[in-house]
């Protein structure tokens, strides 16, 4: 299927390419690339902080479908495919596994429609919707996920870019209600709490273009796991979450990467 383009995309940053270019991807234009390289400048560990979060998504995704036996999973804030994606690393371990990958950007939607493809024993859909319209995701997922079995709940890199005027925590709680006990949320989001100074520079060079950013503390993180079962080792640095989960040619050993280089909090919960 070819990629069809809105029109005017490539004249201002987008976050998804942004985190494309620190990924070492090539869906990005001029102007994102002008704001990462400034972006570099004042948080030189901004590619790093991209990597290790795609690298915790790896990790738990893994330790969902291999460990525990989960073989549904809604992603919300997909962004642009960078293989292995999600529903690769899930159906690595379950074939059967059923993907529903959820956006509100008709750039990504036009990128997952294109690259996503499933194995021939799983499923992988794409719902284009909202966070912040979470009865839309959830009507939709139902017609390819059985909310009567487990489901993984994965926001990675995404309510960072939420405002709290959107009660993001209870955008979650909403979610997780339709699934039942045994289902999990697997969550990543930016801090300040590592590096104040870089974070807080980079968060402001994103608002001067128009991308809103707003990064949260280690309580309120944790906050979105309320009412749930935290896995060991809690709520944590992406760089310390489970390294021996990586499946990389050169394995993270602990201590290579550093939290105030990794510059996100990242967890696992589960629904008793």
């Amino acid at each position: 299927m070819s990629q069809q383009i809105p029109p005017g995309t490539a004249t201002r940053p987008h976050t998804a390419r942004l985190y494309d270019f620190y990924l070492g991807g090539k869906t990005n234009y001029s102007p994102d690339r002008e704001v990462a390289v400034e972006g570099l400048k004042l948080f030189p560990n901004a590619m790093i902080a991209a990597r290790q979060n795609r690298a915790f998504m790896h990790r738990v995704v893994r330790h969902l479908a291999r460990e525990r036996g989960v073989r549904q999973f809604l992603d919300i804030g997909t962004g642009i495919p960078t293989a292995p994606n999600l529903h690769q690393v899930a159906q690595q371990e379950q074939p059967t596994a059923r993907v529903v990958y959820s956006d509100n950007d008709p750039i990504v939607l036009a990128h997952a429609r294109a690259l996503m493809t499933s194995t021939p024993e799983g499923v992988t859909e794409y719902v284009e919707a909202d966070v912040r319209s979470p009865e839309a995701i959830l009507e939709r997922a139902r017609e390819t996920l059985d909310f009567s079995e487990p489901v993984a709940l994965t926001v990675i890199a995404l309510f960072h870019f939420i405002e709290d005027t959107h009660e993001p925590q209870a955008l979650v709680r909403r979610l997780l209600e339709e699934f039942p006990s045994g289902s999990a949320l697997a969550l990543s989001h930016a801090t300040e709490d590592f590096d104040p100074e870089g974070m807080r520079l980079i968060a402001d060079r994103y608002r001067q273009a128009n991308m809103r950013v707003r990064l949260r503390s280690h309580k309120e993180v944790a906050g979105f796991f309320d009412g749930l079962e935290l896995v060991e080792p809690g709520l944590t640095a992406t760089c310390d979450w489970r390294l021996d989960l990586d499946t990389d040619d050169v394995p993270q050993l602990p201590g290579m990467v550093t939290p105030a280089e990794a510059g996100v909090w990242a967890g696992l919960g589960f629904k008793p």
